[in-house]
């Protein structure tokens, strides 16, 4: 049986796909788990982080272990900007509270004006300098419209393709959303003016509810392939990485892959 968590697992990993020697940096558990697997399997450049200080060359598992994970190099934060943020040898796959149809994404507040929002959450953290220097994916465990919202994000964390927030003479070429990967879906940007267009299904989704659960029109070409299903090797990949299970408790309820999402 393959769980929903573990299909969106898989999808992160080949978000990650590279030849390239860069750091991969999955926020939360699944695009953690994604970065894992892309190392163990297509992409044996990808380089992590224990989440601390040191650079790893092999995926830490998640949760309690009886072996410290072995070092590459020193790695703390105030040389992970030059080492991989400035530089672009990086790809991040974030979970932001709103995205919208650029790739704007919301990680600081909803609702009022930004001096008085409704609901105050974490700043705009590292967003802003990430999205204009290296490659971002995102992964969202509930895709609905209240984090695929119509018209622009209560307050833009990070940068996207919204031509009206561009200032003349303005450097936007180091602008790099990739993928967005869902409970129902991947997406990436690959409409015309990158507009959000659909990639592959989840086994038992369809367009009409994709469509249903975006606050804007996501763009359709051809015959939408199904999402790829991880095989019985990736399976057992994701489970040495992750034995405690924290991939159970991210998509709500954690159906087999074929039921409603």
């Amino acid at each position: 049986m393959i769980t929903l968590a573990e299909l969106c697992i898989h999808a992160c990993a080949e978000a990650f796909r590279t030849d390239r020697e860069i750091i991969a940096t999955g926020i939360g558990p699944v695009p953690r788990l994604g970065a894992g697997l892309a190392k163990l399997t297509h992409s044996p450049g990808l380089m992590m982080t224990d989440g601390e200080a040191y650079l790893v060359e092999q995926p830490v598992p998640l949760g309690p272990r009886s072996t410290a994970p072995k070092a590459a190099g020193h790695l703390p934060f105030s040389r992970f900007f030059d080492a991989a943020v400035w530089s672009g040898r990086r790809h991040a796959i974030v979970t932001p509270t709103q995205i919208d149809r650029f790739g704007q994404t919301n990680l600081s507040c909803l609702g009022g004006d930004h001096a008085r929002p409704r609901t105050q959450m974490l700043g705009v953290r590292g967003f802003p300098g990430n999205s204009i220097h290296h490659r971002n994916s995102l992964f969202v465990p509930a895709h609905g419209t209240r984090t695929f919202v119509a018209g622009e994000v209560d307050m833009v964390s990070s940068a996207g393709y919204n031509p009206a927030r561009r200032l003349p003479g303005g450097h936007y070429g180091d602008i790099d959303l990739h993928r967005i990967i869902t409970n129902l879906c991947v997406m990436d940007f690959g409409g015309p003016d990158h507009a959000v267009r659909l990639v592959s299904l989840h086994p038992g989704v369809s367009v009409d509810d994709v469509q249903a659960a975006t606050g804007f029109p996501v763009l359709v070409e051809g015959q939408v392939p199904e999402t790829a299903l991880p095989d019985a090797d990736a399976l057992a990949i994701i489970q040495s990485l992750d034995p405690h299970n924290f991939r159970g408790s991210v998509i709500q309820g954690n159906p087999p892959v074929g039921r409603e999402a």
